[in-house]
């Protein structure tokens, strides 16, 4: 394994022109996360891997993730009944054959990371299994509330010790080389890599397969559990180039981030309330079972409104977390991080409640893949949360994500490995140049160049989303959004529809074009569909209808969302 300084990445892969440069590899992946680190693994097993990151090799939504892994291990649990509580949490929208892929065979990639080293909390002969909402068994393993932190360690050091995998930190992916603009002899286009900016550069690195793991989209919004690293760029570089999306108008919302003066947004995990933590009002009242037969244990959506609803009717910004009444050995034992975390801002949570309310969680929906995590594109292909299989319909169940990483993953390492290996050597297909999908069009020509303050930019996004398409939604509300996220994309100098420029090496005007491309696909997708289901809910038509919207929401470039059946 090669990974590459900060300052001489350019240098030691031979570029002498910065401003042409390229290289090759066999197979590409973008994203540091556990799909990524899981798909370089897979891949390097019969492929020269690079993969790329955007800022550090560690930082991703995997690395904070706190409450841990489902999997049917236990002794009294059955890959059917987890099948079944994942279709359940997902209303009818789950495809059931992805998630009989992810349930079946994510006990032998569990089964992996405690054989390299993952040092899970044990109760005897097995893990220490946990429960979480809509669970029907107690089912997660963890490593306290730092299971993100456990994976991350074991896939990154076994990713440094593996010879045919090149690191590349500090790299802003930013469109998809495609043939889109060459003569194809093929049915669908091809991806040949991406261009990224490495050291306030525009390079091309080109591969003969390229998988897409770049993580989620929370920090479109003003309160969310990701770090500053989410901000859609995958989702965007994918509708750019022509993949398909889908279901993008359903995005959780975690019911408990932290809300604290002074603190970071920061998650306080699904496993406290599985641990038997209740929420309060600021009245002091238990409020969950007005709302749902299983209480606190509701699915995530059910929690998320019941907490706006109590906000609203008290008029307080926040509601309260109560695990005082467990043990005090036990609450440090259990959440050492959460534990540190809010003493740090002058709360003890064995003593004190815990104020928290919603905030962006995941992305259930995506760039469209099958079970093989093949796209639209030929040559590309995605897994993790950047992807959509299918797996979470239209709510995930707590602790599917890491394990869906793990899974498809592994699957896109293969299947790009094996892919890559059917490609001559690499050269343009027919003559032709890359397709970076630039347009021509004037309102491209003061990209970069005139635009007002990125950072007010992303703000005005993310008040808009918050606004109005977070965890309510109506008509009125979009069709605002969706004016307002327009007016945005014209003061940036752009038209809201068109690729992104490449001529800038401003990442930071990167970022926020994407995080507008991923909020119009949102807004859309949202509008299109004219019920409540998941994580979406609809003012409007607040009640799920099977019979018309059993169905799902697809969108490709700036045409209008399609409604498609299962």
């Amino acid at each position: 394994m090669k990974i590459e300084t900060d300052c001489s990445v350019l240098k030691d892969i031979g570029v002498e022109n910065p401003s042409h440069a390229s290289w090759d590899t066999d197979v590409l992946i973008v994203g540091s996360g556990a799909a990524g680190l899981r798909a370089a693994l897979a891949a390097s097993a019969s492929a020269n891997v690079t993969l790329i990151t955007k800022t550090t090799l560690k930082e991703s939504n995997t690395f904070y993730a706190q409450g841990g892994i489902a999997v049917a291990m236990n002794v009294d649990d059955t890959v059917a009944l987890h099948v079944r509580d994942t279709c359940t949490a997902g209303c009818g929208l789950c495809d059931i054959r992805a998630v009989e892929t992810m349930v079946s065979e994510g006990i032998p990639r569990v089964g992996e990371l405690l054989d390299w080293g993952a040092n899970f909390d044990w109760e005897g002969t097995l893990p220490r299994f946990t429960q979480e909402a809509a669970h029907s068994r107690r089912r997660i393993v963890h490593k306290g509330d730092a299971t993100g932190r456990e994976t991350t360690d074991v896939l990154v050091q076994r990713v440094l010790n593996t010879e045919r995998i090149r690191i590349l930190p500090n790299a802003f992916a930013v469109d998809l080389l495609t043939d889109a603009n060459a003569p194809s002899r093929h049915d669908k286009h091809t991806c040949y890599g991406v261009t990224a900016i490495v050291e306030d550069e525009l390079v091309c690195i080109r591969a003969k397969a390229t998988i897409l793991a770049t993580g989620g989209l929370g920090r479109i919004y003003p309160c969310t559990s990701n770090p500053q690293v989410a901000t859609g760029d995958g989702f965007a570089a994918a509708w750019r180039a022509g993949c398909e999306m889908i279901d993008m108008e359903f995005v959780q919302f975690h019911p408990t981030t932290l809300y604290l003066e002074g603190a970071p947004n920061f998650l306080i995990s699904e496993a406290v309330r599985g641990e038997g933590g209740q929420l309060l009002n600021i009245r002091g009242e238990r409020f969950m079972e007005k709302y749902h037969e299983k209480g606190e244990l509701a699915p995530r959506d059910v929690v998320s409104r019941a907490i706006q609803n109590e906000m609203r009717l008290t008029g307080f910004p926040c509601v309260y977390l109560d695990i005082t009444h467990k043990p005090a050995n036990f609450i440090l034992e259990r959440f050492p991080t959460i534990s540190d975390t809010t003493k740090r801002y002058g709360l003890d949570i064995r003593v004190d409640l815990i104020p928290v309310r919603p905030g962006a969680h995941f992305m259930m929906g995506g760039i469209r893949t099958n079970t093989d995590t093949e796209t639209n594109l030929q040559g590309l292909y995605a897994g993790g949360e950047v992807a959509c299989t299918g797996v979470h319909g239209a709510n995930r169940l707590a602790s599917n994500s890491l394990l869906e990483c793990l899974v498809y993953g592994a699957r896109a390492g293969t299947n790009a490995a094996v892919y890559a290996a059917s490609q001559a050597p690499f050269h343009p297909p027919d003559g032709q140049r890359f397709s970076t999908n630039i347009g021509t069009s004037p309102e491209l020509s003061a990209v970069g160049t005139a635009s007002p303050s990125t950072e007010a930019a992303k703000n005005a996004i993310r008040e808009t989303l918050w606004k109005n398409v977070g965890i309510e939604r109506s008509s009125e509300g979009l069709q605002q959004a969706l004016a307002q996220l327009q007016k945005i994309g014209a003061d940036l100098g752009i038209h809201p529809y068109l690729p992104l420029s490449l001529h800038t090496t401003d990442s930071a005007f990167c970022e926020t074009v994407n995080m507008l491309n991923v909020a119009l696909m949102i807004t859309q997708s949202a509008l299109a569909r004219m019920e409540s289901r998941g994580a979406h809910y609809r003012a409007d038509f607040p009640e799920q209808d099977d019979t018309d919207w059993q169905c799902r929401v697809l969108l490709t470039g700036d045409n209008s969302p399609q409604v498609i059946e299962l």
